[in-house]
Formats: structure tokens, sequence, C-alpha cells
């Protein structure tokens, strides 16, 4: 028979949500001590949202004659994400390094509340660079032309993708394990996810031979998800994802989620014991 609280709530229930906020709250306070992970995550978005957006706007052609801000808007939405795999997956292939598992050891503490507690730290940085690249955004002419809901929906579809590349980051942290090496896997996919989808250029800008990868890129399925939100529905493709985003996006969204939930916390559990 399980210990209640107040003759409601398991223990059971209760202790791995405490586990949860208190490993989160250390991965938010270690981003006090070292902001330098704050600004790698920040850096390339910001870079590209200005550099490609701002000196670049009128050199790109965008279909249906939209901005070239309110397209990139959501591409660069997207590269939070991607910029969000590289720095988890070396926090979480460091704490296996130096030894902090043997410490969780002699504590009553869940192996999966660790990795779980890595991901909602990471998703609550990724969230508030995600509002700093909106306001540089607004900075630079993007305008949103939707109601305020779909506005907001359109944002939840960014975090959700933000949550995606967290936990891909955590399933490489515990692949890889090593800092150099993860380092490099993690610009590299930053690289191609943004350049093999349509998150900066549209796909009907590619070779013909190279605009399949482009539009059934998750990524691709995502940013134009949230363009439709946002009110800048440029269809960029002719394929089934530039067709039906909505449901591109959540399918993605589905199998790429519970397979990092079920190979990162599989490896996890079998590194630390």
């Amino acid at each position: 028979m399980s210990t209640t609280i107040a003759g409601r709530v398991p223990v059971s229930a209760v202790l791995p949500v405490t586990e949860i906020v208190v490993l989160a709250g250390r991965r938010l306070r270690h981003l006090g001590r070292a902001p330098g992970r704050l600004v790698g995550v920040a850096l390339n978005p910001l870079v590209m949202l200005l550099a490609v957006g701002y000196l670049f706007k009128n050199a790109i052609n965008v279909p249906q004659g939209e901005r070239y801000q309110d397209y990139l808007m959501a591409g660069i939405a997207m590269q939070v994400g991607l910029a969000c795999i590289g720095p988890t997956a070396i926090s979480v292939a460091l704490d296996l390094r130096t030894g902090l598992m043997d410490r969780f050891r002699s504590l009553p503490v869940s192996r999966p509340a660790v990795l779980v507690a890595h991901a909602l730290g990471d998703w609550l940085i990724g969230l508030g660079v995600l509002a700093l690249i909106a306001l540089a955004g607004l900075g630079i002419g993007w305008r949103p032309q939707a109601d305020p809901a779909s506005v907001a929906a359109g944002f939840a579809v960014a975090a959700a993708f933000v949550l995606v590349a967290v936990w891909a980051g955590i399933v490489l942290g515990v692949l890889v394990r090593n800092a150099e090496s993860i380092d490099s896997v993690g610009a590299l996919v930053l690289v191609l996810c943004t350049f093999l989808s349509n998150a900066v250029f549209p796909a009907r800008s590619m070779p013909g031979w190279l605009r399949p990868v482009v539009e059934w890129n998750p990524v691709s399925s995502f940013a134009d998800s949230c363009r439709h939100l946002w009110g800048t529905p440029a269809q960029s493709g002719t394929g089934f994802p530039a067709e039906h985003p909505y449901l591109s996006a959540a399918a993605w969204g589905v199998v790429l989620l519970a397979g990092a939930l079920w190979i990162g916390l599989r490896r996890f559990r079998a590194t630390a014991e």
C-alpha cells in the first residue's frame, strides 16, 4: 500500500516530479554561472536573422509575393531548436563522464528524472531564446498577419519543435559521450537541417533532385505550420508535406519524440548502471 500525502496524492507520484523540478533548477542555475551556453544557443539564429533577414531581404524572392522577413521568421524559430541540440548533448555527456551519476546512485533519484530534468531545463532555455528571436524579428520588420490566437499557436508549434530537438540532443549525448565529437556533429546537424529544408530558402528554388529531401525534412513541415498560423502561408513546395503541413509536423513530432524518448531513456539507464 503506497503512502499518501494528505490522504490524496501518492508519494510515488510526487517524488519524480520533485526530482525533476530540483534537477531542472540545477541546470538553470548552472546557466547563471556559465551564460556562454545561452549565448551559444542564441547566436546562430540571431546572426542568421539579422544577416539574411535584414541585409539580404531584397535579394531573395518568396512565393506568392510575401515579404522575406515574414517567410524567414518561421525558419529562424526552427533554428533555435536545432541550436539546442549540441549544448544539450554536451551537458548530458559531461554528466555521464564526470561522475555525476555515481553520486546519483547513492541517492533515491530515479534515472528517468535526470534526463527529463535535462530536457525541461534546456527546453525552458530554448523558449527564452525563442522569445528573444521574436523580439529581434519584430525589430527588423517581421509582422504576423493573423489573430493573436493563431500567432500563439504558431509559437506553440515552434516550442514543440524545440522540445523534439532537445530530446534529439539527449540521444546524441548518451550515444556519443565525447564533447569534441558532439560539437562537430551538432554543428553539422544545424547546418544541414537548416539548408536542406525550406527554413531559409523556398523549396522551389532548390535543384529538382533535392526538392523531395527539402520537402520531407521535418524542419520544413514545422516551419510551414508556423507560416500558416502566422498568416504567411507561402507554399514553397508541391508535395504532401507542403500541402498538409500540420499533419506532417504532427506525424514527424510524434515519431521523433517517441523514438528519442525510447532510445534516450533506455541508453541512459544502461549507461548509468
